[in-house]
């Protein structure tokens, strides 16, 4: 497991505050955040790659706070590889070997092993320079496991690769987290990550841990409005309370539950809006389509509600029934379960 407690790392132009983390033995649990929210300096730290100024790490029983980095028993994958590209394959798996004894014959049968789940067998002699984006990671993988870690810090390890190799090393991470009591701790913006990998995660910013937990209470019941907004609630208005009701300018909304509080925020996932031609659902208000955006396998609704505009996630299929362009009247509805408050 990892316990960080009350972790603050200074670094120029930059720090990081009150990190507070649990992390179960053998768990994958996630970083999520925007750029520069401070994800790769905390796994540095926690590496001993970085200075702490206070605070406590354990890795199990062990405080590694004062550790050096060959001390704690953790093993770093970084997004750009950091392999040497003067050493072959081989040679940079068994780099890790310099720092740590392993006795030879669980070494070999430790190279063994990592050779046949990853596939090295036939790159043992290339070098880096050599090779594709998904056998480089490969690699990567190799060396940091070599060592027998009880911790792997995984930074950003899909982001360089295209969609083919990002699946493969995807199932390779899955197939590790099967069969190994390792911890794994990642960083990651993709959240298509997030969820094939991942049932626990944090969402860092500007330094801080906003909020950590399960998936579904990140992404369904966030706690601020960074947190709601990063995770895709594009809905987020500022709104008075009155027991089980909201109101939002000049909307009344029908909440299910009653709120304590007299005023707050509320969010609606834009998939949980449903359009159509006619009022449907306790929570429906009619509005003027005014923007329409191509998201691929979806389109993202832009709805004008008097003083309030609601953005909508549809397929293009639901684009194609309604026959929907800018300037057209339709009925916006959303369950009262689809509202989180907070």
């Amino acid at each position: 497991m990892i316990r960080v407690d009350n972790l603050h790392v200074i670094f120029p132009g930059f720090c990081l505050k009150d990190i507070n983390l649990s992390i179960n033995k053998g768990e994958f649990f996630v970083i999520i955040g925007p750029t520069g929210a401070g994800k790769t300096l905390l796994l540095e730290a926690l590496a001993g790659l970085a200075p702490i100024e206070s605070g406590r790490i354990f890795i199990g029983d062990i405080e590694v706070t004062n550790l050096p980095p060959e001390r704690r028993n953790i093993g770093i994958v970084y997004q750009d590889y950091a392999l040497f590209p003067h050493l072959t394959v081989l040679e940079n798996i068994k780099y890790g070997l310099h720092f740590h004894k392993i006795d030879k014959i669980e070494a070999q049968s430790r190279l063994d092993w990592l050779l046949d789940l990853l596939n090295l067998r036939s790159l043992l002699k290339r070098h880096p320079t050599n090779l594709s984006g998904g056998e480089l990671q490969r690699v990567s993988l190799a060396r940091a496991l070599m060592i027998n870690p009880a911790v792997l810090l995984l930074d950003e390890p899909l982001s360089a690769l295209d969609t083919n190799f990002r699946e493969e090393i995807q199932t390779v991470l899955k197939k590790l987290h099967q069969e190994t009591d390792i911890t794994f701790l990642m960083v990651t913006h993709d959240f298509s990550e997030v969820f094939s990998l991942a049932s626990r995660a944090a969402v860092m910013n500007k330094g801080k841990i906003e909020q950590s937990g399960e998936l579904e209470e990140i992404f369904q019941r966030p706690l601020s409005p960074f947190v709601a907004d990063f995770v895709g609630m594009k809905n987020i208005f500022s709104v008075k309370f009155k027991k089980n009701k909201a109101f939002l300018n000049d909307l009344e909304l029908e909440l299910g539950v009653n709120s304590e509080a007299s005023h707050g925020y509320l969010a609606i996932r834009p998939e949980d809006i449903v359009l159509s031609k006619k009022k449907l659902m306790q929570n429906s208000f009619q509005g003027s389509v005014f923007k329409l955006l191509n998201r691929g396998f979806y389109h993202e609704v832009h709805i004008r509600t008097g003083e309030t505009i609601f953005r909508a996630l549809i397929t293009k299929s639901v684009l194609f029934e309604l026959r929907l362009k800018e300037g057209d009247r339709v009925f916006l509805s959303f369950k009262p379960k689809a509202i989180h408050i907070f």
